[in-house]
């Protein structure tokens, strides 16, 4: 999902989208000659010329369907991704190529370790520390995942102010997203936490409510990131990550499967920082709106548009299939909702499909617990057979009553011993 935003997203992040739908066998070779195009438009604002190849080199560059992703790693030295991706296959091995990005990195490093080695001896710690910002940073653009944690390390103990740390932790947490590392993450969320304790402003703290939010819903938690991502809508900067329309993108979705209808209205469907983006993004708007206004026919219809946004996002990709179970558990239990019962005709027919999809769908979802109705095949009628929440309750204590009374019979016994 493109939009303004996307010109303060880190590269790498946006190359890790591109990467990623280029692995996908989903997406069709119309939409790989449109990233061609793009590569076009990126040349002219950047240039090609800093290639140190010959002419009849470039032309058959631009003949590669990879050439975004070869363009991008000479770009940025991308020394480590480039080996990664020959490995996989994704590229052929270029080997002049190679040596040209490994002799520019060590150019580099020489002239960072030198202004580190001028500021140690000459200038004041404030000085020392950027230069080491400044490493970590070069470490990062090219990709070198180990070196750029192992040199945040080292300039955290070059910095005190509680803000700059913070900023620290922001940057690794953009390389546990470039390669979905989650056990980095976390650890790193956690670390931000910590350093909150300490003190902190609530720009960095509203921005980290973004990053977990993410990471909620990139590991399938998506109550915690659709209150997370709510929380942020008004005070949004996290434009590193990806643009705000895909973060509005991300709070319709999980909220819909997650909050309750009252809810939904007033923070989803009623909410102005919502309203002025959700009509940019194809399907969602309706998607919405037709949910919550019950139109169950249109819901169908926007939902079939927007299965192929799902399934082509970095982090919902793996979700796919859980997403559509659950959206689908939402609205078919939002119908029941109105009837004890309701004949299985009247019920495809307020969807739009046929009556014998409506008994297969309709039969999986309540043999695996979701729906709480019974389908009478003879008659062609559903029946509803909602759970009493105090009946429920009262089963539940007795249950757990039961297996008290047998752990104090067992431990009377071992006593009598």
């Amino acid at each position: 999902m493109a939009s303004e935003g996307e010109e303060s997203q880190q590269p790498q992040l946006i190359l890790a989208d591109k990467l990623f739908l280029l692995k996908q066998s989903d997406v069709q070779d119309i939409d790989k000659v449109r990233f061609r195009e793009d590569v076009f438009n990126f040349v002219k604002e950047h240039g090609i010329y800093s290639f140190p190849l010959s002419i009849s080199s470039i032309s058959s560059l631009f003949l590669n369907p990879n050439f975004l992703y070869i363009f991008f790693l000479f770009s940025s030295d991308m020394v480590k991704l480039y080996e990664t991706l020959v490995a996989d296959s994704v590229l052929d091995v270029d080997q002049s190529l190679l040596d040209s990005m490994r002799a520019k990195i060590d150019d580099e490093l020489k002239k960072l370790d030198e202004k580190i080695a001028d500021a140690e001896e000459n200038l004041g710690e404030s000085e020392v520390r950027e230069a080491h910002l400044a490493k970590s940073l070069f470490f990062i653009r090219i990709g070198d995942k180990e070196k750029a944690l192992e040199h945040l390390k080292v300039t955290e103990t070059k910095t005190v102010a509680v803000g700059q740390k913070m900023d620290l932790v922001f940057y690794t947490l953009q390389l546990g997203f470039f390669d979905m590392d989650f056990d980095l993450i976390s650890k790193s969320i956690d670390k931000a936490k910590s350093l909150f304790e300490e003190g902190g402003d609530w720009e960095r703290k509203n921005r980290l409510k973004v990053y977990e939010g993410l990471y909620c819903m990139s590991t399938r938690n998506f109550e915690k990131a659709a209150e997370l991502f709510l929380d942020s809508i008004s005070t949004f900067t996290t434009y590193e990550l990806f643009p705000y329309d895909t973060f509005i993108f991300y709070t319709v979705l999980t909220s819909i499967i997650t909050l309750d209808r009252v809810s939904l209205k007033q923070k989803v469907v009623d909410a102005p920082e919502i309203l002025t983006v959700i009509g940019k993004i194809p399907h969602l708007s309706e998607f919405l709106n037709s949910l919550y206004d019950c139109q169950y026919k249109s819901f169908f219809s926007a939902f079939a548009g927007l299965t192929e946004q799902i399934k082509l996002d970095r982090y919902l990709h793996s979700h796919f299939r859980y997403y559509m179970r659950e959206i689908r558990t939402v609205i078919y239990s939002q119908f029941l909702e109105s009837y004890k019962s309701v004949t299985i005709e009247a019920m495809a027919k307020a969807f739009g499909v046929s009556v014998d999809f409506i008994d297969v769908e309709l039969s999986r979802f309540i043999a695996a617990g979701k729906l709480h109705c019974k389908i009478d095949k003879v008659a062609g009628v559903l029946e509803t057979n909602r759970p009493d929440a105090k009946n429920a309750l009262y089963q539940a204590t007795i249950k757990q009553g039961d297996f008290l009374l047998n752990r104090i019979q067992k431990l009377s016994r071992v006593i009598d011993l």
